[in-house]
């Protein structure tokens, strides 16, 4: 069977073009605008003092790490309604904003935060697929340059960054494993996966569904080894820009 055709000639070990824009949201302590293909997020990072109220109550040491996500209302093809004038978050919303703090929280020392609150508000320019992967990607790269700002300011002694964390999605469409979905091919894949790993090659998330289909292990292990291939680029770019960014001081 051969290969799919894909958008821009894309081979389905290829990921789309990724570009980090950095200090798009200037007054946050550290900001990107990062592009997955024609998929844009502004991630901002913002470190407060204090931690939330259930931190002391219970004396959990260290600092607090939480996220905020939501699509803009011009971001998909029909006008998105903004959460508030439902009166609620819809689940999806939900379930993104937990995913990103979850992610980021597995690559951060909290106590080495000290008692302060990381927030991260991941805004949807764009949607063209992958927009939780593209959030949870530039928001470790806004985290990175927010700390760093704290540090060249001396009120963070070290980095609480453990590991860089980064996701990309996976998936069959027409029987083949794709890396990196966009809108066409998310929407009708047959299996759709979004993958969290760090820069050390650990898996934090793994999140899989056939839609109206089955996989096999076979090829579940070739959608992990290809979102493994992309973790590893996509890891590479977010060290090269943050180098070209740091050293750039």
């Amino acid at each position: 069977m051969p290969n799919p055709e894909r958008a821009h000639g894309r081979k389905a070990d290829q990921l789309r073009p990724l570009e980090f824009v950095a200090n798009f949201a200037p007054h946050a302590t550290g900001s990107v605008l990062v592009r997955y293909g024609s998929t844009q997020v502004i991630c901002a990072a913002t470190i407060e003092p204090g931690v939330p109220t259930w931190m002391k109550q219970q004396g959990v040491k260290g600092g607090w790490l939480t996220a905020e996500y939501s699509m803009l209302p011009y971001s998909t093809h029909e006008r998105k309604p903004r959460d508030i004038n439902k009166g609620r978050l819809d689940g999806r919303t939900v379930e993104i904003q937990r995913l990103i703090g979850r992610s980021l929280r597995a690559s951060i020392d909290l106590e080495r935060l000290g008692q302060n609150t990381l927030w991260l508000d991941c805004d949807v320019l764009q949607a063209d697929g992958g927009t939780r992967t593209a959030s949870i990607t530039g928001a470790y790269v806004a985290a990175r340059l927010a700390v760093q700002r704290l540090i060249d300011l001396g009120r963070l002694r070290e980095s609480p960054l453990t590991d860089s964390v980064a996701a990309v999605s996976v998936g069959l469409f027409g029987g083949h494993a794709l890396l990196d979905l966009d809108y066409s091919e998310d929407k009708d894949a047959e299996v759709d996966f979004n993958v969290v790993m760090t820069g050390q090659g650990r898996f934090v998330e793994v999140q899989g569904t056939g839609e109206e289909a089955t996989f096999s292990h076979a090829q579940l292990n070739e959608l992990l080894a290809l979102a493994e291939k992309g973790m590893r680029e996509i890891a590479g770019m977010q060290a090269g820009f943050l180098a070209s960014q740091l050293l750039a001081k």
